[in-house]
């Protein structure tokens, strides 16, 4: 048999910091044959640069006016000529057999409806201590079960993880360049729509970089983050129920809204009104989202608005002494990425469910 192409994208955009590292994990994956495609959004820093003292036959870099990541995403899947495709974030790392073990999991007569998953950990600079923590979506799900877990539970796999056939990859359509946050959890529901199963292979490991509050999907104060939630929102809904239109599925949806209303609530009156409507038409009534204690010590002294801003703040600064902690402890372990990567991929910490 002919072995399968895999295409690995990277959108990029100021990421001077990690690129390096990133593009060295794709280069190191085992598999062949493979084509690397980076596309830097219009980078002000030195990623650029950075990324084409990487290129070669293997790997093409291009560049674009910046446009967000689901368009850098786009313009690197037309270039893609992979049987498979590996999204990979700027930021991010994949053990040096991460696409050969989901490929190898197909067996020798491998369906192209089938999406295949792995597992994650999460780290700041130590890679090499990373965090698996199992969930309920790290088992071989059927499309409507997987979508009922992600909604009912509030779980997601992260982007990396995929490794998803072309067929299945020109079915769901390009990213939706209009969401600013949850452009990839709305992306591999239309994927999952698509297929016939999902396939996870616990050995294909991703290392996810935690950014905290600088991340794309970190939703803060931004107005525009909130409307686009929104919308990713709704079209999660539009599209389970497309799968199956039952008790199970709308309670599950009822849930996935009372969940993330709180993102809305007191600042976007509008939002509120038509996340109420959305589960109205659902058969269901939201509640009040609630505050924890430390912002209702803070909401009873200044207003449950300042005390919804004093949580975001303090997330920030808990976020930023953490990272500084961790990177400290990194430049005094003096492991970095050539010495601690290894054929088998990198340790990490596995928590029980």
């Amino acid at each position: 048999m002919i072995k399968p192409l895999v295409s690995i994208l990277i959108p990029s955009y100021n990421a001077e910091e990690w690129i390096a590292d990133t593009l060295r994990s794709a280069v190191a994956q085992t598999w062949e044959p493979k084509e690397i495609i980076v596309v830097d959004d219009g980078s002000t820093d030195q990623t650029l640069a950075i990324a084409r003292s990487f290129e070669s036959p293997q790997l093409r870099v291009v560049t674009q006016k910046n446009q967000g990541a689901a368009a850098s995403r786009n313009a690197a899947f037309a270039l893609s000529k992979g049987d498979y495709i590996q999204y990979l974030d700027a930021d991010d790392l994949m053990a040096p057999d991460k696409i050969a073990k989901q490929i190898e999991a197909l067996g020798d007569s491998p369906s192209p409806r089938t999406l295949l998953s792995g597992s994650w950990g999460r780290f700041m600079y130590r890679h090499y201590r990373a965090t698996f923590a199992p969930s309920a979506l790290w088992c071989d799900l059927s499309p409507i079960e997987w979508l009922i877990r992600k909604m009912q539970l509030n779980l997601y796999m992260q982007t990396s993880s995929w490794l998803v056939s072309r067929e299945l990859a020109e079915a769901a359509g390009p990213w939706d360049i209009r969401l600013l946050g949850d452009d990839d959890g709305e992306y591999f529901c239309r994927v999952l729509l698509a297929c016939d199963r999902v396939q996870f292979v616990p050995e294909a490991k991703i290392y996810y970089r935690n950014s905290g509050p600088n991340c794309l999907s970190y939703i803060g104060d931004s107005d525009k983050k909130k409307v686009a939630l929104l919308c990713s929102m709704e079209l999660h809904i539009r599209y389970i129920l497309s799968l199956e239109d039952s008790h199970r599925v709308r309670e599950a949806c009822l849930t996935y809204l009372q969940t993330w209303v709180s993102f809305f609530y007191p600042e976007r009156a509008d939002l509120v009104r038509r996340t109420d409507e959305i589960a109205e038409s659902l058969g269901g009534k939201l509640q009040l989202p609630t505050l924890s204690w430390k912002a209702i010590c803070i909401a009873a002294v200044f207003g449950r608005r300042r005390a919804k801003r004093a949580q975001v703040f303090l997330v920030r600064v808990k976020w930023a002494f953490e990272r500084f902690w961790d990177k400290i402890l990194f430049e005094i372990e003096g492991r970095g990425f050539k010495e601690s990567f290894g054929k088998s991929g990198f340790p990490g910490q596995v928590l029980e469910r």
